[in-house]
This record gives C-alpha cells, sequence and structure tokens, in this order.
C-alpha cells in the first residue's frame, strides 16, 4: 500500500502486541492507542509494546477504555490518510473491516476442525462458544459453522455488576439498532443515540457495540448469546486454572462461564476459545481474590 505507519487500538493490549511485533519485523512506525484505565490494568501488554518501539497513545476521553482507544485511532487515521494504515483489531469499523478481520481470524475455526478431526475423529462440534466484545474472537470461532444449522454457536458478554446495573457492556441486551465506528449494529445507548459507557472487568470486552455480524448472529437467532458478570467470569477462570492448569484471560473467563447459564448433554462437544492468555491480567486475579 505504501504506507510507512501503522496504528492500531487495543483493549487487553493482545492486538497492540501482535501490531507491534509485526511493525518491529518490518521496520515500520507503529502507535497503539489504548485506554488510560487499559493501561494500568494491562502493564504487561504495554511493556511488551514498548519493548517492541510502539509508542502507546493514551486515550483520555470519555471510559478511558476501548472504545475510546477506537476514537482516537479512527481520528489519527482520517487526519493521515497518505502515510498511514489502520489495522483494526475487532470486526468492528467501516466496510470492509468486519469482513477482513472475520477472514483472517478463521484460522481459529480452521484449527478446530483439523484439532477436532485428530483427537475425535469428527470436524463439526455439537457448540462452539467464544467471549464476545467487538467480536473478532467469536468471528473466528464461529466462521466455518455459520451455516451449518448442526453445529450451535454461543456467545458470552460481559454483564459486569449486572446487566441493569447500569454498569455492563451486554450489547444484546441492553442494545439497540444504531451507528458506531462506522458500522450499524446493534449498540448501547440512550433514548436520544448518545452512546452509554460500558463497563467490564475485562479490558477487552468493555465495548458499547458488538460486530454487525453478531448483531446479524443476535436478530437472526443463529446465535444463542449470554451475559456473564464480573463475578461469574473471575471464578470461572480460576476454576480452570485449578482443574486445567491454564491460567485464562479474564476476557476469555467470560466464555467459560456459560457452564453457570446453559445445561449441555454429558454427551456433547463444546468447543470454548481461550481467546487471551492470563498472564497480562494476573495483578486482576491476585487483588480480586487477594492471592
Amino acid at each position: 500500500l505504501g504506507k510507512n505507519r501503522i496504528i492500531a487500538e487495543t483493549g487487553a493490549g493482545q492486538h497492540g502486541v501482535a501490531t507491534a511485533t509485526v511493525c518491529a519485523l518490518m521496520g515500520i512506525d507503529c502507535i497503539v492507542y489504548m485506554g488510560e484505565i487499559d493501561i494500568a490494568r494491562q502493564a504487561p501488554n504495554v511493556a511488551r509494546m514498548k519493548m517492541l518501539g510502539a509508542e502507546v497513545r493514551p486515550a483520555l476521553s470519555g471510559s478511558r477504555t476501548l472504545k475510546d482507544a477506537t476514537n482516537e485511532a479512527i481520528r489519527d487515521w482520517i487526519n493521515n490518510p497518505v502515510d498511514t494504515h489502520y489495522i483494526i483489531g475487532s470486526a468492528i469499523g467501516p466496510h470492509p473491516y468486519p469482513d477482513m478481520v472475520t477472514r483472517f481470524q478463521s484460522v481459529i475455526s480452521e484449527e478446530i476442525k483439523w484439532q477436532l478431526k485428530v483427537k475425535e475423529g469428527r470436524e463439526n462440534p455439537d457448540y462452539v462458544v467464544a467471549c464476545i466484545g467487538g467480536g473478532s474472537n467469536a468471528a473466528g470461532t464461529y466462521y466455518h459453522y455459520l451455516n451449518d444449522e448442526n453445529v450451535g454457536i454461543i456467545a458470552v458478554e460481559a454483564a459486569g455488576k449486572g446487566i441493569h446495573s447500569g454498569e455492563s457492556a451486554a450489547t444484546s441486551v441492553l442494545g439497540k439498532e444504531g451507528i458506531i465506528h462506522g458500522c450499524k449494529t446493534l449498540l448501547m445507548q440512550t433514548n436520544d443515540g448518545q452512546i452509554t459507557e460500558p463497563y467490564s472487568i475485562s479490558a477487552g470486552l468493555d465495548y458499547p457495540g458488538v460486530g454487525p455480524l453478531h448483531s446479524h448472529l443476535y436478530k437472526s437467532g443463529r446465535g444463542e448469546f449470554y451475559s456473564a458478570t464480573d463475578d461469574e467470569a473471575m471464578t470461572a477462570g480460576l476454576e480452570l486454572a485449578q482443574l486445567e492448569g491454564i491460567i485464562p484471560a479474564i476476557e476469555t473467563s467470560h466464555a467459560l462461564a456459560i457452564f453457570e447459564h446453559k445445561t449441555f448433554k454429558p454427551e456433547d462437544f463444546v468447543v470454548i476459545s481461550l481467546s487471551g492468555r492470563g498472564d497480562k491480567d494476573l495483578q486482576n486475579y491476585i487483588d480480586y481474590f487477594k492471592l
């Protein structure tokens, strides 16, 4: 494309680290926008980005989290169209970004099919489960199963301190049709269209909207949507660590909380997308559980 400057936004920091990594490899300037609050609670990933040579710019407006980082990145992109390319971190934004991100992330469901075939002799599970904020990991998890009605699609959103507590990011329940960051989708908003500030203990899920693909899955009934509170997610994350020796990201822990909301049959094959590792969230776990 002839661009020599890359920008990105990040909430949990994983996308920021990935972008900073490729920019370091290719010798391209990298600026990552991140909410001031997320910079504090995702310090390990911020350190990684800086070590890789990226500049991490704090978003200081609004809730100072993912939505606001995206605002700043889009402002930058609009003002620097000649030399700058925006690598968006979720299945959100103006076309063709939601489609591009979904197709790139489809390596996840491709891997699911391959692993199931090798381990279980079948390519398709009965259910695929993913946490959902903007929805990139979820889109990739669902991609190869979208048109297969025999595979149930389950999304778990962040209910924060309770769906109707005023501190939540449960878009499917609280959202209505609107426009955010260049796409028409479900959006948490007031009666006059002002965006409602989202909240979640997880830095990657506190987004007031959801990707347009996921809005379609919800409105068409193809996907089942659930909402997990902070408490449910943190408990599920600790349980995975103690049962399996895997410390998950707090985003991922929301998906694991599905077992508090839905009963599966013993013979069901259920695949849960572990969308991130928990080392970036260790301080949050320590503080929450007083470890």
